[in-house]
């Protein structure tokens, strides 16, 4: 399907608190993943692949290096513009955007739904009918022709993706409610007393006429009076007062990277066969060899496995160094970190920068 008049918004300035150490020098879209590429990279690729006319990004923490990443491995994709908001005009008419140059910071925001409404006219720029709700933290290969069908043809004012998961991991996500026809009848941020399986993918498809007079409305009982937030706010306000939210079906793998114990574990499940994401299917921009499965031991590759060591069921990122007779076991090796010989990691994360010369079971 054309997604002619869909306009995407890239939500990443977050500070990534919860990250620890992996956020300690990074901003957390640029965090490496899967021995390919960053967080940020997978959702420019599901819009480059779907075709989204523009992605503007939302960004406010260390914006200069996610600047310069997303100009120099996204910015000649044909049929796909970045728009970098009150940047854009700066950075397409000056030098090229080179590392360690600082962009004037962004005013502060509270929530998600601050960055739509401080970046509004660059996201509901004339031609624009539809908003694309994008995070830079999610891991999943995805196509939004068809959920853009879908929510064209029901009418909605918004559609929003979901996918149900265990019970016991409701509680992590926006817990959704719908009926039979997948009309959205509730939306619950982190329920402390799940009623439903069924959680929000965070990415979502607004009208926009009826996105901007639902943001109109909430701003107008003060910076107080609400909680600046899509999925507290803008999407339960939709709900509430009888506008058509409508759920999409997500089918195959998707995970939203927010803890450090998440960002080891849903690494090690790209791991199991078949592959929730095929090495080949991932973005690639990380410097270094293309990443291969090595079935003999389970691994992600992107370093090579000097004889004497043993590697098995892990993902070492390209630039890191296991030496022989280093043991990585369940483990994620990021670029520029050194494994010594006779160290053993098991089930943890050895750092970007780090030289690892004892035993470490568990995470940093």
């Amino acid at each position: 399907m054309s997604l002619d008049g869909v306009r995407a918004g890239l939500l990443a300035g977050g500070l990534g608190e919860r990250m620890g150490p992996l956020t300690s020098q990074v901003c957390k879209p640029l965090v490496p993943y899967a021995a390919s590429c960053r967080l940020v990279d997978f959702s420019v690729a599901n819009a480059v692949r779907s075709g989204v006319p523009e992605v503007v990004l939302l960004s406010l923490h260390r914006e200069s290096d996610l600047v310069h990443h997303l100009l120099t491995h996204w910015d000649d994709r044909p049929g796909t513009r970045l728009h970098f908001g009150p940047h854009d005009r700066l950075l397409r008419t000056g030098d090229v955007h080179r590392p360690g140059t600082v962009l004037p910071p962004r005013p502060a925001e509270r929530g998600t739904a601050d960055a739509l409404l401080a970046n509004a006219e660059y996201l509901f720029a004339p031609g624009a009918s539809d908003l694309l709700v994008q995070h830079a933290d999610h891991v999943y290969h995805f196509d939004y022709g068809p959920m853009l069908a879908a929510h064209r043809s029901s009418g909605a004012d918004c559609t929003i993706g979901v996918q149900p998961v265990e019970p016991q991991y409701v509680k992590l996500f926006g817990m959704v409610e719908v009926d039979a026809g997948l009309r959205v009848r509730s939306l619950v941020e982190k329920p402390q007393h799940p009623t439903s399986d069924l959680v929000f993918t965070a990415f979502c498809l607004f009208r926009i006429d009826a996105l901007r007079s639902v943001l109109t409305e909430l701003a107008a009982r003060g910076p107080d009076g609400w909680q600046h937030d899509i999925s507290r706010d803008v999407l339960p306000e939709m709900i509430a007062r009888g506008r058509r939210v409508t759920a999409f079906p997500v089918e195959g793998y998707w995970a939203d990277i927010g803890t450090v114990e998440r960002y080891h574990r849903e690494q090690l499940r790209l791991l199991a066969r078949p592959h929730a994401i095929a090495p080949e299917s991932l973005p690639r921009t990380l410097v270094g060899a293309a990443p291969r499965f090595a079935p003999d031991t389970g691994s992600l590759l992107g370093a090579e496995v000097p004889a004497g060591a043993m590697v098995e069921q892990s993902v070492l990122h390209p630039g890191c160094r296991v030496e022989p007779g280093a043991k990585v076991l369940r483990s994620v090796v990021l670029p520029g970190a050194t494994v010594a010989a006779g160290a053993t990691v098991r089930d943890g994360i050895v750092l970007a920068g780090e030289v690892l010369a004892g035993d470490r079971f568990g995470m940093p």
